[in-house]
């Protein structure tokens, strides 16, 4: 979707959102609906019993304000409870009812995910409320899940039957939505490996606090060709890692070195779905493009950049395999393939808080590793060319995934020393 979403018609918002929800393995060929209400009072719908993996903008059904149906196809079956959450709730533009694996997995044990699994997620989230189970389609569900709108919630668990969020617009719904099943994700391969720790309210507002700095802005900036081939590296990269379920459309940073320790990166608050080439912020001698904000953790790779010549890109992400090690504290063994210990050796953890910009960061920092965990809160992967340290960050994610899955199978048995002697003689001489 382009910049400004209120120019770019609800179908395509509908059936763009419809398939990355699909392609991402968030819902099923049948399950699932999305509504846009427009300023008119208009309901923009998804059909029922049509093929969710290619709908088109001509699928998409507009429900008038007076009842009457426009399209080729009849609305969701689900379209009473949205039309009962727009109702309950002005303030909520679009509704997105899912059923993904994770979240369904918190509604059949009856269980609210805690969204403090990790630091950004409470905000975006919020509150999660709770609908007792109705009969799909029926008006009583959207009675029960209009009342919970009602009391202020934008992101509902429905008992036996998945999830349902609401958003200003389709993106914010779509990142509320996106943000709850990673937390749910989180959760559940934590638990299958240790015991998931969570962070406090207090926690979480120093996180805010600290990461409110801005950068001084430059009176002008230069484009020359191989800043803005960079610009089309991080797109890809980042484009890459949401489709693959490595990124999350509310966080994410990935950065390039231009010059010296000038350097390219991604902005806050954008859906990382969404960025294009001038949304990508540069950064020179300490000084940030004019009229962008840059990540917040633009500092952190600003000192990694100071500090480590050889590292040239950077990724900080949050990816659900890594991020059951950073919630549960359990050592990550790369030694699992001889690819995973070629590429990564170690990958550190460190405490939550030693990321906050006020704090001792040198294990951080210095001597920076290839990958490092950050309790809670993401996994920082450095590397020479971008393309390089993506790798890196799928590997990592790979083993960790191997390691969570195998976990129930029985004790993980590593490449032992005198195997890895015989790696780092061949691969690392």
């Amino acid at each position: 979707m382009s910049k400004n979403i209120k120019l770019i018609h609800p179908r395509d918002q509908i059936t763009e959102v419809i398939s990355r929800i699909y392609k991402r393995g968030m819902t099923t060929t049948s399950g699932g609906n999305i509504s846009i209400i427009d300023d008119n009072g208009d309901i923009w719908v998804t059909p029922s019993a049509i093929d969710k993996g290619s709908l088109r903008a001509s699928d998409i059904i507009c429900v008038k304000k007076d009842g009457s149906i426009i399209g080729k196809h009849k609305p969701s079956s689900e379209f009473p409870f949205h039309k009962a959450i727009y109702e309950s709730r002005p303030d909520i533009k679009s509704v997105i009812h899912a059923h993904p694996p994770a979240l369904v997995s918190f509604s059949i044990v009856r269980q609210i995910p805690n969204t403090n699994i990790i630091s950004q997620a409470k905000h975006i989230c919020g509150p999660i409320g709770y609908a007792e189970y109705r009969l799909p389609g029926s008006e009583d569900l959207g009675e029960v899940i209009g009342a919970e709108f009602k009391k202020g919630f934008k992101a509902i668990i429905m008992e036996n039957h998945g999830t349902v969020l609401g958003g200003s617009d389709l993106t914010d719904a779509y990142e509320r939505f996106e943000a709850l099943e990673f937390c749910a994700n989180t959760i559940l391969y934590g638990s299958q490996i240790g015991k998931p720790k969570y962070l406090t309210d207090n926690q979480i507002d120093q996180f805010e606090a600290q990461a409110r700095g801005v950068l001084p802005e430059m009176e002008s900036s230069v484009y020359p060709p191989d800043e803005t081939e960079k610009r089309l590296e991080i797109c890809n990269i980042i484009k890459r890692s949401c489709e693959q379920g490595l990124m999350i459309s509310s966080y994410g940073t990935v950065s390039m070195r231009w010059n010296d320790n000038d350097f390219l990166i991604t902005p806050t608050n954008k859906n990382r779905w969404d960025i294009q080439l001038d949304d990508i912020v540069q950064i020179k001698n300490g000084h940030r493009e004019a009229g962008k904000t840059p990540s917040r953790a633009a500092w952190i790779h600003q000192e990694i950049y100071n500090k480590n010549p050889e590292v040239n890109s950077i990724i900080m992400t949050q990816s659900p395999y890594l991020m059951a090690f950073g919630v549960t504290g359990e050592y990550l063994n790369v030694r699992t393939i001889p690819e995973s210990w070629i590429f990564l050796q170690d990958i550190n953890f460190v405490k939550y808080g030693h990321h906050f910009r006020e704090n001792n960061n040198s294990e951080i920092v210095e001597n920076c590793p290839t990958a490092l965990i950050i309790e809670n809160d993401s996994v920082i992967i450095t590397g020479d060319k971008l393309l390089q340290t993506f790798d890196y960050l799928e590997v990592a994610e790979f083993s960790a995934k191997s390691i969570v899955l195998g976990h129930s199978l029985g004790e993980m048995v590593p490449i032992n020393d005198e195997q890895v002697d015989d790696l780092r003689k061949k691969f690392l001489s």
